[in-house]
């Protein structure tokens, strides 16, 4: 591991092609054997990632370019992860900013930008996808500009360097007109743009940590990068906590990164990202260091969480039914250890034994949580998810959230209408010659929530609304968030094709038939403002008379179907989500409950 060194993170928008971009580095640098079966996102390796088509979580992968080692870390591009992404910043010394030729800087572009300029890094702009239609490259690179302007960036700073890139392609330019088919010219850039790691070899460890995992075989394992000093195999360190205490340890394992592979190292010295094993209690930014001279490096600190829900113990009728873990010792355990990785977010206990007051960036943040457990066995339900309010300056104020809108033409009105009833703020509009506009908004977070349904009503799904949190402002008024009433089980049994025909002229459904409902369980949405109660178990009366429209074929309108997404979005201040391995329930508050809110 004595090669020279660069680290760099690549950061992006979502969606903008980070993780392909970073898929045509690593082919290109010879990880993958000849014939081998290379299969795309190679980074994206959960589960929700690959179903999702982002990333979730920051992986690091290292590259051999000549006689240079390039750690490449590969952050989310969501706003709601912006966790992962403040943590990583600080292991590199340098950023890849991909921006998409189409649609140039978008409201997460502006949120890592602004977390790499305040690090410091000088990025490397790469405008990706220059090879699809409609592209426009040099409009990206100016727009990228002013953004780098607008958010305060130094004069070497703005004078970034910048190239032209496809990384389904798989190929980076210097200039437009270059007939370039490799990622050469990227891997150059690198070279010559981000500097080596500063760190004296000589002086005493200091490691942090800023990234965990865990092997059955080894315990924790902790993923930072060598700040000072060196590390090898079976030396005594100290692990200094966020109270500042001094824990001593010894490092059982040392590995370090190849590709995609982790690779047993004997030892590492200062600008090394290294994985260590041997300290089970370490959490992230925390600091290994020497145990004659302990010294601590600065605390990792990011933004602190804007919305709130409540997860608590199921209670519906159908508790238990389809869970393998539903006590609130077990629900508790499993928030408390993400909290050991997921730094954006926060656990505090409540009055009640049996809830939990859970915080986090938005709504996608906790609803991947959310996924997570009901996919390992967890059975458990949530609340509508509230904006969290902080007192700034002695004055009450509310997270605000930059929203931008991609619409057709035809649903430019509409939109702009129901956000302005939501107290958004219009800050420009593009219209774009393909029949399409551009919008931006400034909006209050609680003015977003159960939006996007009503948004892809508005734009007959043809919408893309991206959104990241702006900053604390001072409250705005009320907000009206026009919502019809719902169609309530008044009784438990299985939903029946007959009761579901009967009431379809009342509103839509979310169930089918042989859907197991219990009385108050939300089956549908009616078409006026109130709640109604169905009777949806109700049976034809059979009798020996042979109807004449017998032999008609009769369809049910087809039901709306309710993800984890939209169900939090959906769901009133008087209701609950309820979420089991199997099934996503929505229901009313019981009336008890509902008198203590």
């Amino acid at each position: 591991m004595t090669l020279p060194i660069r680290n760099v993170a690549i950061i992006a928008h979502v969606d903008h092609g980070k993780t392909t971009l970073v898929d045509a580095l690593l082919k290109q640098s010879g990880v993958f054997r000849e014939g081998e079966e290379v299969p795309d996102c190679i980074m994206d390796s959960n589960d929700l990632e690959r179903e999702r088509g982002i990333t979730i979580l920051s992986k690091n992968t290292a590259v051999r370019y000549g006689e240079t080692l390039i750690n490449i870390v590969d952050t989310p591009g969501h706003a709601d992860f912006g966790g992962e992404v403040e943590r990583v910043l600080g292991m590199v010394d340098g950023c890849i900013l991909i921006v998409d030729a189409n649609e140039g800087p978008m409201p997460q572009t502006r949120f890592v930008l602004k977390k790499a300029l305040e690090k410091g890094l000088r990025p490397i702009v790469v405008v990706n996808k220059i090879d699809r239609p409609r592209a426009d490259p040099h409009s990206a690179v100016d727009k990228v500009l002013d953004l780098f302007l607008e958010l305060g960036a130094d004069d070497d700073q703005c004078d970034f360097p910048y190239l032209f890139a496809s990384g389904l392609g798989g190929f980076a330019r210097e200039t437009l007109e270059s007939d370039n088919a490799d990622m050469r010219p990227l891997f150059e850039a690198i070279l010559r743009h981000v500097p080596p790691p500063v760190g004296d070899p000589e002086k005493p460890l200091q490691l942090q940590v800023t990234t965990l995992d865990y092997s059955e075989y080894l315990g924790r394992i902790v993923i930072g990068k060598i700040h000072n000093g060196s590390i090898r195999v079976g030396q005594q360190a100290a692990l200094i906590t966020e109270s500042g205490a001094v824990v001593k340890g010894k490092v059982t394992k040392l590995m370090g990164f190849e590709g995609l592979n982790r690779i047993d190292i004997e030892s590492a010295t200062a600008g090394n990202l290294v994985a260590v094993a041997g300290f089970s209690d370490a959490n992230i930014g925390e600091t290994i260091t020497c145990p004659d001279n302990p010294q601590a490096l600065p605390l990792i600190k990011v933004d602190e969480p804007t919305l709130q829900m409540t997860f608590s113990v199921n209670d519906s009728p159908f508790a238990g039914q389809e869970g393998n873990f539903v006590t609130s010792r077990q629900v508790r355990d499993r928030l408390m250890r993400e909290l050991e990785t997921n730094v954006a977010l926060r656990v505090e206990e409540t009055d009640s034994p049996d809830k939990f007051a859970v915080s986090g960036r938005g709504e996608l943040h906790l609803g991947i949580l959310i996924e997570t457990m009901r996919r390992e066995g967890y059975e458990f339900q949530v609340s509508q998810p509230q904006v969290i309010y902080r007192e700034v300056g002695g004055q009450p104020c509310e997270p605000y959230e930059c929203l931008v809108l991609d619409v057709p033409e035809e649903a430019v009105g509409g939109c702009i209408e129901r956000l302005g009833q939501r107290r958004g703020e219009m800050q420009d509009m593009q219209v774009a010659g393909n029949g399409r506009s551009q919008l931006e908004f400034v909006i209050p977070a609680r003015g977003l929530i159960g939006f996007r349904g009503e948004f892809m009503r508005l734009t007959r799904g043809e919408g893309i609304m991206n959104h990241s949190f702006l900053d604390y402002r001072p409250l705005s008024g009320d907000i009206e968030t026009r919502r019809n009433g719902v169609l309530i089980s008044f009784e438990e049994g299985v939903a029946t094709f007959y009761a579901l025909k009967n009431a379809e002229d009342r509103g839509s459904f979310f169930i089918t038939p042989g859907t197991k409902v219990y009385k108050g369980m939300i089956v549908g949405e009616h078409n006026r403002p109130q709640d109604l109660e169905l009777n949806v178990c109700k049976t034809k009366q059979l009798t020996n008379h042979r109807a004449a429209s017998g032999d008609e074929l009769v369809q049910l309108q087809s039901p709306v179907e309710m993800s984890l997404e939209r169900a939090l979005e959906y769901i009133g201040p008087d209701e609950l989500l309820e979420v089991t391995p199997e099934s996503i329930r929505l229901r009313k508050l019981p009336a008890k409950k509902l008198a203590k809110r």
